[in-house]
Protein backbone atom coordinates (compact mmCIF):
# COMPACT_ATOMS: atom_id res chain seq x y z
CA UNK A 1 0.00 0.00 0.00
CA UNK A 2 1.88 3.74 -0.93
CA UNK A 3 2.29 6.13 1.77
CA UNK A 4 1.13 8.16 0.17
CA UNK A 5 -2.78 7.09 0.11
CA UNK A 6 -4.93 9.36 2.14
CA UNK A 7 -7.74 7.04 2.13
CA UNK A 8 -7.57 3.65 2.60
CA UNK A 9 -9.38 0.51 4.04
CA UNK A 10 -7.46 -2.41 5.28
CA UNK A 11 -7.86 -5.72 7.25
CA UNK A 12 -5.55 -5.35 9.98
CA UNK A 13 -4.50 -9.08 12.17
CA UNK A 14 -5.00 -7.61 16.14
CA UNK A 15 -4.35 -9.84 18.76
CA UNK A 16 -4.27 -13.68 18.21
CA UNK A 17 -4.64 -13.00 13.95
CA UNK A 18 -7.87 -11.59 14.29
CA UNK A 19 -9.23 -9.62 11.28
CA UNK A 20 -10.07 -5.77 12.07
CA UNK A 21 -11.37 -3.74 8.86
CA UNK A 22 -9.80 -0.20 9.32
CA UNK A 23 -11.26 2.47 7.13
CA UNK A 24 -8.78 5.76 6.62
CA UNK A 25 -10.24 8.46 5.80
CA UNK A 26 -9.85 11.96 6.09
CA UNK A 27 -6.70 14.22 5.17
CA UNK A 28 -3.90 13.08 7.11
CA UNK A 29 -2.68 8.97 7.98
CA UNK A 30 -2.70 10.20 11.61
CA UNK A 31 -5.98 11.56 11.70
CA UNK A 32 -7.04 9.13 9.92
CA UNK A 33 -6.03 6.15 11.79
CA UNK A 34 -6.68 7.41 14.84
CA UNK A 35 -10.50 8.28 13.95
CA UNK A 36 -10.63 4.80 12.44
CA UNK A 37 -9.49 2.88 15.42
CA UNK A 38 -12.03 5.27 18.01
CA UNK A 39 -14.77 4.52 15.90
CA UNK A 40 -14.14 0.51 16.01
CA UNK A 41 -14.22 0.86 20.00
CA UNK A 42 -17.20 3.23 20.26
CA UNK A 43 -19.09 0.36 17.57
CA UNK A 44 -17.71 -2.31 19.26
CA UNK A 45 -16.13 -3.94 16.44
CA UNK A 46 -12.55 -3.60 19.23
CA UNK A 47 -14.07 -4.43 22.69
CA UNK A 48 -12.59 -3.63 25.80
CA UNK A 49 -9.33 -5.62 26.89
CA UNK A 50 -8.47 -6.64 23.12
CA UNK A 51 -4.75 -6.44 22.41
CA UNK A 52 -3.75 -4.36 19.45
CA UNK A 53 -0.99 -4.85 17.23
CA UNK A 54 2.40 -3.70 17.98
CA UNK A 55 3.14 -0.37 15.91
CA UNK A 56 5.66 -1.75 14.10
CA UNK A 57 3.12 -4.43 12.54
CA UNK A 58 0.23 -2.42 12.38
CA UNK A 59 2.58 0.37 10.47
CA UNK A 60 3.79 -2.52 7.73
CA UNK A 61 0.19 -3.67 7.30
CA UNK A 62 -1.28 -0.50 6.45
CA UNK A 63 1.57 0.72 4.68
CA UNK A 64 1.89 4.30 6.69
CA UNK A 65 4.97 4.73 8.56
CA UNK A 66 5.42 3.61 12.62
CA UNK A 67 5.37 6.95 14.17
CA UNK A 68 2.18 7.71 12.60
CA UNK A 69 0.71 4.31 14.68
CA UNK A 70 2.97 5.40 17.36
CA UNK A 71 1.62 9.07 17.94
CA UNK A 72 -1.97 7.92 17.07
CA UNK A 73 -1.78 5.14 19.98
CA UNK A 74 -0.54 7.62 21.97
CA UNK A 75 -3.29 9.88 21.40
CA UNK A 76 -6.20 7.58 22.47
CA UNK A 77 -4.18 6.18 25.59
CA UNK A 78 -4.76 10.24 26.67
CA UNK A 79 -8.29 10.10 25.78
CA UNK A 80 -8.68 7.02 27.45
CA UNK A 81 -9.45 5.09 24.79
CA UNK A 82 -6.54 3.02 24.94
CA UNK A 83 -3.99 2.08 27.55
CA UNK A 84 -0.71 1.43 27.14
CA UNK A 85 1.92 -0.37 29.46
CA UNK A 86 5.85 -0.94 28.65
CA UNK A 87 6.67 -4.47 27.90
CA UNK A 88 2.76 -5.32 27.66
CA UNK A 89 1.54 -3.58 24.42
CA UNK A 90 -1.64 -1.64 23.87
CA UNK A 91 -4.99 -2.12 24.79
CA UNK A 92 -8.72 -1.54 24.41
CA UNK A 93 -9.59 0.24 27.63
CA UNK A 94 -12.06 -1.56 29.90
CA UNK A 95 -14.42 1.72 30.45
CA UNK A 96 -14.07 2.36 26.89
CA UNK A 97 -17.44 0.45 26.16
CA UNK A 98 -19.42 1.12 23.50
CA UNK A 99 -21.71 4.08 23.83
CA UNK A 100 -25.82 3.17 23.44
CA UNK A 101 -28.74 5.32 23.13
CA UNK A 102 -31.10 5.59 25.93
CA UNK A 103 -33.85 3.02 25.47
CA UNK A 104 -37.31 3.36 27.39
CA UNK A 105 -37.60 1.01 30.39
CA UNK A 106 -38.89 -2.49 29.33
CA UNK A 107 -41.14 -4.68 30.99
CA UNK A 108 -39.22 -6.79 33.80
CA UNK A 109 -38.10 -10.09 32.04
CA UNK A 110 -39.07 -13.02 32.78
CA UNK A 111 -37.81 -14.84 34.92
CA UNK A 112 -40.06 -18.33 34.75
CA UNK A 113 -41.51 -19.13 31.24
CA UNK A 114 -44.59 -21.30 30.89
CA UNK A 115 -45.79 -20.29 27.86
CA UNK A 116 -47.05 -23.18 25.32
CA UNK A 117 -45.54 -24.46 22.92
CA UNK A 118 -42.11 -26.27 23.55
CA UNK A 119 -41.33 -29.31 25.59
CA UNK A 120 -38.11 -28.84 28.34
CA UNK A 121 -35.10 -28.47 26.61
CA UNK A 122 -32.55 -29.02 29.09
CA UNK A 123 -33.80 -32.99 28.61
CA UNK A 124 -32.91 -33.42 25.59
CA UNK A 125 -31.15 -36.64 24.98
CA UNK A 126 -27.65 -35.28 24.46
CA UNK A 127 -25.64 -38.68 24.95
CA UNK A 128 -27.98 -40.94 23.27
CA UNK A 129 -28.54 -38.64 20.06
CA UNK A 130 -24.67 -38.39 19.84
CA UNK A 131 -24.32 -41.59 19.93
CA UNK A 132 -27.05 -42.21 16.91
CA UNK A 133 -25.04 -39.43 15.32
CA UNK A 134 -21.74 -41.11 14.89
CA UNK A 135 -23.81 -45.01 14.23
CA UNK A 136 -25.45 -43.19 11.42
CA UNK A 137 -22.51 -41.06 9.92
CA UNK A 138 -20.32 -44.01 10.16
CA UNK A 139 -22.96 -46.48 8.10
CA UNK A 140 -24.05 -43.18 5.86
CA UNK A 141 -23.82 -43.57 1.74
CA UNK A 142 -21.87 -41.19 0.06
CA UNK A 143 -24.96 -40.14 -1.71
CA UNK A 144 -26.38 -38.80 2.06
CA UNK A 145 -24.18 -35.88 0.95
CA UNK A 146 -25.38 -34.50 -2.09
CA UNK A 147 -29.27 -33.13 -2.27
CA UNK A 148 -31.42 -35.96 -1.75
CA UNK A 149 -34.40 -37.30 -2.77
CA UNK A 150 -37.35 -34.52 -2.15
CA UNK A 151 -39.05 -36.94 -0.22
CA UNK A 152 -35.94 -37.18 2.49
CA UNK A 153 -33.67 -39.97 3.33
CA UNK A 154 -35.61 -43.33 2.99
CA UNK A 155 -33.96 -44.81 6.04
CA UNK A 156 -35.68 -42.23 8.12
CA UNK A 157 -39.12 -43.14 6.14
CA UNK A 158 -39.19 -46.65 6.81
CA UNK A 159 -38.13 -45.84 10.25
CA UNK A 160 -40.96 -43.85 10.65
CA UNK A 161 -43.57 -46.15 9.22
CA UNK A 162 -42.89 -48.77 11.42
CA UNK A 163 -42.99 -46.35 14.31
CA UNK A 164 -46.13 -44.71 13.31
CA UNK A 165 -47.91 -47.35 13.05
CA UNK A 166 -46.84 -49.57 15.91
CA UNK A 167 -47.26 -45.79 18.54
CA UNK A 168 -50.38 -43.56 16.26
CA UNK A 169 -51.87 -46.24 14.40
CA UNK A 170 -51.01 -44.78 10.92
CA UNK A 171 -51.05 -46.58 8.13
CA UNK A 172 -47.65 -45.06 6.78
CA UNK A 173 -45.67 -46.84 3.87
CA UNK A 174 -42.74 -45.16 3.31
CA UNK A 175 -43.82 -44.30 -0.12
CA UNK A 176 -46.26 -41.66 1.74
CA UNK A 177 -43.95 -40.11 3.86
CA UNK A 178 -42.54 -36.57 3.40
CA UNK A 179 -39.61 -35.41 5.50
CA UNK A 180 -40.19 -31.57 6.11
CA UNK A 181 -38.30 -29.23 8.54
CA UNK A 182 -41.92 -28.86 10.77
CA UNK A 183 -45.27 -28.64 10.93
CA UNK A 184 -45.21 -24.98 9.62
CA UNK A 185 -42.82 -25.92 6.25
CA UNK A 186 -45.40 -29.19 5.90
CA UNK A 187 -48.65 -26.74 6.04
CA UNK A 188 -46.98 -24.47 3.41
CA UNK A 189 -46.55 -27.21 1.16
CA UNK A 190 -49.95 -28.03 1.52
CA UNK A 191 -51.56 -24.43 1.29
CA UNK A 192 -49.38 -24.68 -2.36
CA UNK A 193 -50.88 -27.89 -3.15
CA UNK A 194 -54.30 -27.33 -2.18
CA UNK A 195 -54.51 -23.72 -4.05
CA UNK A 196 -53.14 -25.37 -7.07
CA UNK A 197 -56.03 -28.09 -6.21
CA UNK A 198 -58.12 -24.77 -6.92
CA UNK A 199 -59.46 -24.81 -3.06
CA UNK A 200 -60.33 -21.93 -2.16
CA UNK A 201 -61.41 -23.08 1.80
CA UNK A 202 -59.73 -24.70 4.77
CA UNK A 203 -61.92 -24.76 7.70
CA UNK A 204 -60.15 -24.14 11.17
CA UNK A 205 -61.05 -24.71 14.59
CA UNK A 206 -62.02 -21.93 16.58
CA UNK A 207 -59.27 -22.33 18.67
CA UNK A 208 -55.68 -22.50 17.38
CA UNK A 209 -52.74 -20.75 16.86
CA UNK A 210 -52.72 -17.23 14.61
CA UNK A 211 -49.81 -18.36 13.13
CA UNK A 212 -51.18 -21.19 10.77
CA UNK A 213 -54.14 -19.38 9.93
CA UNK A 214 -51.78 -16.66 8.37
CA UNK A 215 -50.17 -19.07 6.47
CA UNK A 216 -53.17 -20.31 4.53
CA UNK A 217 -54.71 -17.10 4.40
CA UNK A 218 -51.37 -15.68 2.85
CA UNK A 219 -51.47 -18.84 0.63
CA UNK A 220 -54.73 -17.19 -0.63
CA UNK A 221 -57.20 -19.48 1.09
CA UNK A 222 -60.11 -18.60 3.16
CA UNK A 223 -60.38 -20.21 6.86
CA UNK A 224 -63.86 -20.05 8.70
CA UNK A 225 -63.65 -21.40 12.15
CA UNK A 226 -65.19 -24.61 13.37
CA UNK A 227 -66.44 -24.50 17.23
CA UNK A 228 -65.04 -26.11 19.89
CA UNK A 229 -66.81 -27.54 22.89
CA UNK A 230 -65.98 -30.39 25.45
CA UNK A 231 -66.17 -32.91 22.45
CA UNK A 232 -63.46 -31.11 20.21
CA UNK A 233 -64.36 -29.30 17.01
CA UNK A 234 -67.83 -29.65 15.72
CA UNK A 235 -67.42 -30.91 12.98
CA UNK A 236 -71.29 -31.55 12.04
CA UNK A 237 -70.44 -28.13 11.19
CA UNK A 238 -68.52 -29.34 7.88
CA UNK A 239 -71.86 -29.48 6.19
CA UNK A 240 -73.39 -25.90 6.33
CA UNK A 241 -69.84 -24.35 5.43
CA UNK A 242 -69.77 -23.73 1.82
CA UNK A 243 -67.15 -24.63 -0.77
CA UNK A 244 -64.80 -25.82 1.86
CA UNK A 245 -61.81 -28.35 0.32
CA UNK A 246 -59.96 -29.51 3.20
CA UNK A 247 -59.99 -29.13 7.44
CA UNK A 248 -56.97 -28.16 9.74
CA UNK A 249 -58.07 -30.19 12.86
CA UNK A 250 -56.05 -31.73 16.33
CA UNK A 251 -58.24 -34.49 16.79
CA UNK A 252 -56.08 -36.18 19.44
CA UNK A 253 -55.36 -33.42 21.91
CA UNK A 254 -57.01 -29.99 20.52
CA UNK A 255 -54.60 -27.05 20.83
CA UNK A 256 -55.06 -24.96 23.21
CA UNK A 257 -58.50 -26.14 24.67
CA UNK A 258 -57.11 -29.94 25.87
CA UNK A 259 -59.97 -32.22 24.58
CA UNK A 260 -59.93 -34.93 22.34
CA UNK A 261 -62.24 -34.87 19.41
CA UNK A 262 -65.33 -37.83 20.42
CA UNK A 263 -65.74 -40.78 18.30
CA UNK A 264 -69.08 -39.11 16.50
CA UNK A 265 -67.19 -36.69 15.34
CA UNK A 266 -64.07 -38.30 14.30
CA UNK A 267 -66.78 -40.23 12.15
CA UNK A 268 -68.32 -37.34 11.07
CA UNK A 269 -65.11 -35.96 9.96
CA UNK A 270 -64.36 -38.95 7.91
CA UNK A 271 -67.69 -39.28 6.60
CA UNK A 272 -67.60 -35.80 5.03
CA UNK A 273 -64.29 -35.88 3.56
CA UNK A 274 -65.34 -38.83 1.62
CA UNK A 275 -68.60 -37.37 0.34
CA UNK A 276 -67.18 -33.72 -0.56
CA UNK A 277 -63.24 -35.31 -1.90
CA UNK A 278 -62.19 -33.00 0.30
CA UNK A 279 -59.20 -33.62 2.81
CA UNK A 280 -58.88 -33.80 6.32
CA UNK A 281 -55.14 -31.97 7.80
CA UNK A 282 -54.70 -33.79 10.79
CA UNK A 283 -52.15 -32.09 12.82
CA UNK A 284 -50.76 -34.70 15.78
CA UNK A 285 -48.60 -32.22 17.26
CA UNK A 286 -48.39 -34.09 21.13
CA UNK A 287 -50.42 -37.42 20.13
CA UNK A 288 -48.09 -39.57 22.67
CA UNK A 289 -48.09 -38.07 25.80
CA UNK A 290 -51.36 -38.82 27.24
CA UNK A 291 -51.29 -39.59 30.82
CA UNK A 292 -54.28 -41.01 32.11
CA UNK A 293 -54.83 -44.02 29.27
CA UNK A 294 -53.11 -45.26 26.10
CA UNK A 295 -52.89 -42.31 23.79
CA UNK A 296 -55.84 -42.54 21.17
CA UNK A 297 -54.74 -43.42 17.49
CA UNK A 298 -54.12 -40.91 15.03
CA UNK A 299 -57.45 -40.06 13.09
CA UNK A 300 -55.44 -40.93 9.54
CA UNK A 301 -56.30 -44.52 10.45
CA UNK A 302 -60.03 -44.66 9.87
CA UNK A 303 -58.95 -43.67 6.25
CA UNK A 304 -55.30 -42.96 4.58
CA UNK A 305 -56.47 -41.71 1.59
CA UNK A 306 -58.38 -38.88 2.70
CA UNK A 307 -56.62 -37.55 5.62
CA UNK A 308 -53.02 -35.89 5.54
CA UNK A 309 -51.31 -36.46 8.57
CA UNK A 310 -48.22 -34.47 10.09
CA UNK A 311 -45.81 -35.08 12.65
CA UNK A 312 -42.76 -33.73 13.94
CA UNK A 313 -40.21 -33.81 17.10
CA UNK A 314 -40.65 -30.59 18.40
CA UNK A 315 -42.80 -31.89 20.93
CA UNK A 316 -40.70 -35.06 22.11
CA UNK A 317 -37.58 -34.06 21.39
CA UNK A 318 -36.72 -30.20 20.54
CA UNK A 319 -37.94 -27.64 17.74
CA UNK A 320 -34.42 -26.70 16.91
CA UNK A 321 -33.83 -30.15 15.44
CA UNK A 322 -36.07 -28.41 12.43
CA UNK A 323 -37.43 -31.98 11.54
CA UNK A 324 -41.22 -33.44 11.02
CA UNK A 325 -42.94 -35.62 8.44
CA UNK A 326 -45.89 -35.63 5.92
CA UNK A 327 -47.81 -39.02 5.30
CA UNK A 328 -49.64 -38.67 2.52
CA UNK A 329 -52.64 -39.77 0.34
CA UNK A 330 -51.31 -41.43 -2.06
CA UNK A 331 -53.00 -39.43 -4.96
CA UNK A 332 -51.27 -36.17 -3.30
CA UNK A 333 -47.54 -37.70 -2.75
CA UNK A 334 -46.64 -36.13 -6.43
CA UNK A 335 -48.10 -32.66 -5.84
CA UNK A 336 -46.41 -32.68 -2.58
CA UNK A 337 -43.29 -33.71 -4.18
CA UNK A 338 -43.88 -30.97 -6.94
CA UNK A 339 -44.27 -28.31 -4.60
CA UNK A 340 -41.01 -29.46 -2.27
CA UNK A 341 -39.08 -29.02 -5.49
CA UNK A 342 -36.26 -31.71 -7.16
CA UNK A 343 -34.11 -32.18 -3.79
CA UNK A 344 -34.59 -31.82 -0.34
CA UNK A 345 -32.96 -28.28 0.61
CA UNK A 346 -34.85 -27.91 4.04
CA UNK A 347 -33.52 -30.83 6.39
CA UNK A 348 -30.05 -31.57 6.96
CA UNK A 349 -29.71 -35.36 5.54
CA UNK A 350 -27.45 -36.05 9.13
CA UNK A 351 -30.17 -35.09 11.21
CA UNK A 352 -32.22 -37.65 9.36
CA UNK A 353 -30.25 -40.07 9.43
CA UNK A 354 -29.67 -39.29 13.11
CA UNK A 355 -33.52 -39.56 13.71
CA UNK A 356 -33.67 -42.89 12.03
CA UNK A 357 -31.07 -44.07 13.87
CA UNK A 358 -32.43 -42.89 17.18
CA UNK A 359 -35.96 -44.35 16.28
CA UNK A 360 -34.70 -47.63 15.07
CA UNK A 361 -32.11 -48.25 18.06
CA UNK A 362 -35.02 -47.79 20.83
CA UNK A 363 -33.78 -44.59 21.90
CA UNK A 364 -37.27 -42.72 20.93
CA UNK A 365 -39.30 -44.83 22.55
CA UNK A 366 -37.55 -44.62 25.54
CA UNK A 367 -36.74 -40.91 25.75
CA UNK A 368 -40.80 -40.45 25.36
CA UNK A 369 -41.45 -42.84 27.92
CA UNK A 370 -39.55 -41.17 30.42
CA UNK A 371 -40.83 -37.96 29.20
CA UNK A 372 -44.45 -39.29 30.05
CA UNK A 373 -43.62 -39.83 33.43
CA UNK A 374 -42.04 -36.39 33.38
CA UNK A 375 -44.36 -34.38 32.45
CA UNK A 376 -47.26 -36.69 34.26
CA UNK A 377 -45.66 -35.82 37.67
CA UNK A 378 -45.61 -31.97 36.60
CA UNK A 379 -49.49 -32.04 35.71
CA UNK A 380 -49.82 -33.69 39.20
CA UNK A 381 -48.32 -31.68 40.77
CA UNK A 382 -49.89 -28.35 39.29
CA UNK A 383 -53.37 -29.84 39.91
CA UNK A 384 -52.31 -30.26 43.47
CA UNK A 385 -51.26 -27.11 44.41
CA UNK A 386 -53.92 -24.77 42.48
CA UNK A 387 -56.34 -26.94 44.40
CA UNK A 388 -54.59 -26.07 47.63
CA UNK A 389 -54.21 -22.77 46.55
CA UNK A 390 -56.18 -21.82 44.52
CA UNK A 391 -59.08 -23.63 44.86
CA UNK A 392 -61.42 -20.90 42.55
CA UNK A 393 -59.36 -22.15 39.40
CA UNK A 394 -60.04 -25.17 37.68
CA UNK A 395 -58.00 -27.14 35.33
CA UNK A 396 -59.79 -28.21 32.47
CA UNK A 397 -59.09 -30.53 29.23
CA UNK A 398 -57.86 -33.93 29.76
CA UNK A 399 -54.36 -35.29 31.31
CA UNK A 400 -52.55 -35.10 28.11
CA UNK A 401 -49.66 -33.02 26.23
CA UNK A 402 -47.53 -30.30 27.39
CA UNK A 403 -49.77 -27.85 28.83
CA UNK A 404 -53.39 -27.00 30.85
CA UNK A 405 -55.91 -24.68 30.55
CA UNK A 406 -56.53 -23.27 33.73
CA UNK A 407 -60.21 -21.89 33.95
CA UNK A 408 -60.81 -18.47 35.96
CA UNK A 409 -63.54 -16.33 37.49
CA UNK A 410 -64.95 -14.15 34.72
CA UNK A 411 -63.15 -10.97 33.92
CA UNK A 412 -59.61 -12.03 35.60
CA UNK A 413 -57.77 -13.40 32.80
CA UNK A 414 -56.24 -10.13 31.28
CA UNK A 415 -55.44 -9.12 34.89
CA UNK A 416 -53.79 -12.28 35.66
CA UNK A 417 -51.71 -12.31 32.73
CA UNK A 418 -50.47 -8.87 33.48
CA UNK A 419 -49.71 -9.27 37.05
CA UNK A 420 -47.76 -12.67 36.05
CA UNK A 421 -45.89 -10.47 33.46
CA UNK A 422 -45.24 -7.80 36.65
CA UNK A 423 -43.44 -10.88 38.73
CA UNK A 424 -41.08 -12.26 35.46
CA UNK A 425 -44.22 -15.14 35.14
CA UNK A 426 -44.90 -15.57 31.43
CA UNK A 427 -48.29 -16.92 30.50
CA UNK A 428 -50.47 -16.98 27.87
CA UNK A 429 -54.56 -16.26 28.21
CA UNK A 430 -56.32 -18.29 25.75
CA UNK A 431 -57.76 -15.30 24.51
CA UNK A 432 -54.63 -15.04 22.22
CA UNK A 433 -55.87 -18.25 20.40
CA UNK A 434 -59.90 -17.06 19.91
CA UNK A 435 -60.62 -16.73 16.54
CA UNK A 436 -64.00 -15.51 15.31
CA UNK A 437 -64.24 -14.73 11.79
CA UNK A 438 -66.00 -11.30 11.27
CA UNK A 439 -68.21 -13.05 8.46
CA UNK A 440 -69.02 -16.69 10.95
CA UNK A 441 -72.45 -15.22 11.86
CA UNK A 442 -71.85 -16.50 15.53
CA UNK A 443 -69.58 -15.43 18.48
CA UNK A 444 -67.50 -17.59 21.44
CA UNK A 445 -69.15 -17.54 24.39
CA UNK A 446 -66.79 -15.45 26.70
CA UNK A 447 -64.18 -17.92 28.75
CA UNK A 448 -61.49 -16.29 30.98
CA UNK A 449 -58.40 -19.03 31.03
CA UNK A 450 -54.92 -19.63 30.86
CA UNK A 451 -53.03 -21.51 29.04
CA UNK A 452 -49.83 -22.98 31.21
CA UNK A 453 -46.98 -24.92 29.47
CA UNK A 454 -45.84 -27.12 32.50
CA UNK A 455 -43.38 -29.16 30.65
CA UNK A 456 -41.25 -26.05 29.67
CA UNK A 457 -39.49 -25.07 32.82
CA UNK A 458 -36.02 -27.39 33.90
CA UNK A 459 -36.23 -29.28 36.95
CA UNK A 460 -34.55 -26.45 38.90
CA UNK A 461 -37.31 -24.18 37.63
CA UNK A 462 -40.48 -25.89 38.06
CA UNK A 463 -41.05 -24.84 41.67
CA UNK A 464 -40.11 -21.44 41.58
CA UNK A 465 -42.43 -21.21 38.03
CA UNK A 466 -45.02 -23.03 40.13
CA UNK A 467 -44.87 -20.94 43.28
CA UNK A 468 -45.29 -17.67 41.25
CA UNK A 469 -48.07 -18.76 39.30
CA UNK A 470 -50.09 -19.80 42.44
CA UNK A 471 -49.57 -16.32 43.72
CA UNK A 472 -50.87 -14.61 40.79
CA UNK A 473 -53.96 -16.40 40.95
CA UNK A 474 -57.38 -14.54 42.01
Amino acid sequence: MSKSRTNCGAGVQVGFGADLHLDLKGSGLRAGLTDALREAVREGRLVPGTRLPASRSLAADLGISRNTVTESYAELVAEGWLTAQQGSGTWVAMRAAPRTARTKPTQRRATYGLLPGSPDLTDFPRLQWLTAARRALTVAPHDAFGYGDALGRVELRVALAEYLARARGVYAEPERIVICSGFHHGLTLMAQTLRARRVQVVAVESYGLDLYRDLLTSAGLRTPPLSVDEYGARTDELARLRGVGAVLLTPAHQYPTGVALSPGRRTAAIDWARTTGALILEDDYDGEFRYDRQPVGALQGLDPERVVYFGSVSKSLAPGLRLGWMVLPRDVVPEIRTAKGHGDYMSSALEQLTLAEFIASGAYDRHVRAMRVRYRRRRDQLVEALATRAPDVRVTGMAAGLQAVLELPRGTEHSVVQAAAEQGLAISGIAQFRYEAEDSGWQLPEQDALVVNYAAPSDSAWAGALDALCKVMP
